[in-house]
């Protein structure tokens, strides 16, 4: 595969895919997404002229589930369900997308599977079971009442009692998701061979979810309470997570790895630790080599607030470890519609995806963001996941960031020849891959001029983060800049979060570089390129733009 900065390791330097499979292309018409699917769309993301360019697929997960929580719900590892096709299709994809230079990362879920998994009916089947421990068992305290206070992520208690033995389970999310003992040799040794299966069939890596769960205090203490709205933010999760054995685990299988240089390891973690999910790279070379940092994720679209995030998250990461840049995924409301509340969602947008490309760390996009696809609107009866449905009407949930990817403006957007598993997002008539490829100001444009950006500069690839301290407060400013013998670049990125017009001063002195440039990139598609000499400039409402300086 064709290198950019060759001595970079592939996934510093790559702009990362999301697909969520139910979501991105129907073959056969049964209205959910699958393989054949995907596969048939790889040229939108690489390998001729128009396409996005991206470098990587991540797959939300493919395996034979009861799909309660839409695949993290796992029965089996080594299988693809029937809904997405099989596993021919699966080697077929990876072929084909190896043959455009696009790598394959997959989800793994490695803290629990289904409770039809063919281990948990055999641990439930019997106390004597030879699979009994590859699970959390503990007895019930007297009158019915579980274990001990520890919450569900998605709701109620973590236990549930099984009439059969007598005894509770532990369930950090649904009741259908028992979790795995990793305590136990057994359980390490099978799923690491599962790593194996995959990467031996061309896999070039895996995001790892819910890591800071893989270990527990089995004396079972109670977690200490709280005040919150939710049942689970009700308690400080001092014991059922974020526990010393996640990271030996995870140091064991980066050990397990280390024969396949090329693979990545990249993890989810909502850590409330001191370390906070950085923790999760170790020293930097010995755990994780990414990890989702969500702090701008979360954040609300303030100048100030992304001032003091940026700097905090890039310190988090250790040396040897790689930062993440995310904005939207398929456990949130698309980063369009949270930014953008209060404001212009289309400017804001823009400007989010130069940021996106424009920090320090591996871009992750979620299908459809480079469209400005918006969440959609659902009605009770149209809703899927069991998270949105619990919380219901308090909580948007995560259907609506999950509606089929519209690719042009034909009945059903071009996904499916059927119905649709969740309906199309408003306006996706306009906002759809024909009509966007076609107009040279679109978000889509867009995107494609910042990946080929970030792709051709060192500055904006592997330069550090250097914050420029200017006003006005709603603006935020900031370089990249990289220096080596042979080559020396610096790209000055600044960004008004507001919606009107601001002039911008800079400081006395700019460290390292001059203080004139080419402006080469606005978010205004009526801005062009430009020769930049002013010490005082103007940004438009929501304008984002970046400046090679002399």
């Amino acid at each position: 595969m064709p290198a950019i900065h060759p001595d970079f390791p592939w996934w510093q330097r790559a702009v990362v895919y999301q697909i969520y499979p139910w979501s991105f292309q129907d073959s056969n018409g049964d209205g959910v997404g699958d393989l054949p699917g995907i596969i048939s769309r790889l040229d939108y993301l690489k390998g001729t002229p128009d396409s996005l360019d991206v470098d990587a697929i991540w797959l939300s997960p493919l395996y034979p589930s009861p799909m309660h929580d839409f695949g993290y719900d796992v029965m089996d590892y080594r299988n693809i369900d029937p809904r997405f096709g099989t596993l021919a299709d699966f080697d077929r994809l990876v072929t084909e997308a190896h043959r455009r230079g696009i790598r394959v990362v997959m989800d793994l879920v490695l803290n629990h599977t289904s409770e039809q998994h063919p281990w948990f009916i055999e641990s439930r089947s019997s106390r004597a079971s030879s699979k009994r421990n590859w699970y959390y068992w503990a007895d019930g305290k007297a009158g019915g009442r579980p274990p001990n206070n520890w919450a569900a992520r998605f709701g109620g208690s973590a236990w549930t009692r099984d009439p059969h033995t007598g005894q509770c389970y532990l369930h950090s999310f649904l009741p259908e998701q028992p979790d795995l003992n990793w305590t136990n040799p057994a359980v390490r040794d099978v799923l690491f061979d599962v790593v194996r299966f995959w990467l031996d069939r061309g896999v070039d890596g895996f995001r790892l979810d819910a890591i800071n769960w893989l270990g527990k205090d089995t004396r079972w203490p109670d977690n200490p309470r709280r005040l919150a709205w939710r049942s689970y933010y009700r308690q400080v999760h001092r014991y059922d997570r974020d526990q010393p054995q996640a990271h030996e685990v995870l140091r064991a299988l980066r050990a397990a790895v280390k024969d396949r240089p090329e693979t990545v390891l990249v993890g989810e973690a909502s850590s409330d630790t001191p370390g906070g999910p950085a923790a999760f790279y170790g020293t930097g070379t010995d755990e994780l080599h990414e990890v989702f940092d969500f702090r701008l994720l979360r954040s609300p679209w303030q100048a100030d607030m992304f001032r003091r995030l940026i700097p905090e998250s890039d310190r988090a990461v250790p040396r040897g470890g790689w930062p993440t840049v995310v904005f939207s995924n398929h456990d949130q409301s698309r980063h369009i519609d949270r930014y953008g509340k209060g404001g212009d969602p289309g400017r804001r947008g823009r400007a989010a995806a130069l940021l996106l490309f424009t920090l320090r760390g591996t871009p992750f996009l979620y299908y459809g963001e480079e469209l400005g696809l918006r969440d959609g609107r659902l009605h009770r009866s149209e809703l899927r996941d069991p998270y949105t449905i619990r919380y219901w009407p308090w909580k948007k949930g995560r259907d609506p960031a999950r509606t089929p990817m519209p690719w042009d403006d034909s009945p059903q957007g071009g996904f499916t020849t059927g119905r649709p598993w969740l309906p199309l997002s408003p306006g996706w008539r306009q906002t759809n891959v024909a009509c966007e490829q076609q107009d040279a100001g679109s978000m889509l444009s867009l995107y494609k001029r910042l990946i080929s950006l970030k792709k051709s500069s060192r500055a904006l690839t592997a330069g550090t983060y250097e914050p420029v301290d200017a006003g006005p407060n709603e603006c935020l400013l900031y370089q990249r800049v990289f220096q080596a013998e042979a080559h020396a670049e610096a790209m000055l990125i600044a960004v008004n979060f507001s919606a009107r017009a601001l002039t911008v001063t800079l400081p006395p002195t700019i460290p390292m570089f001059a203080r004139t440039g080419t402006l080469i990139l606005s978010t205004d598609p009526q801005r062009g390129e430009e020769r930049w000499t002013a010490d005082r400039f103007q940004l438009g409402p929501d304008e984002g733009i970046v400046v090679r300086m002399d």
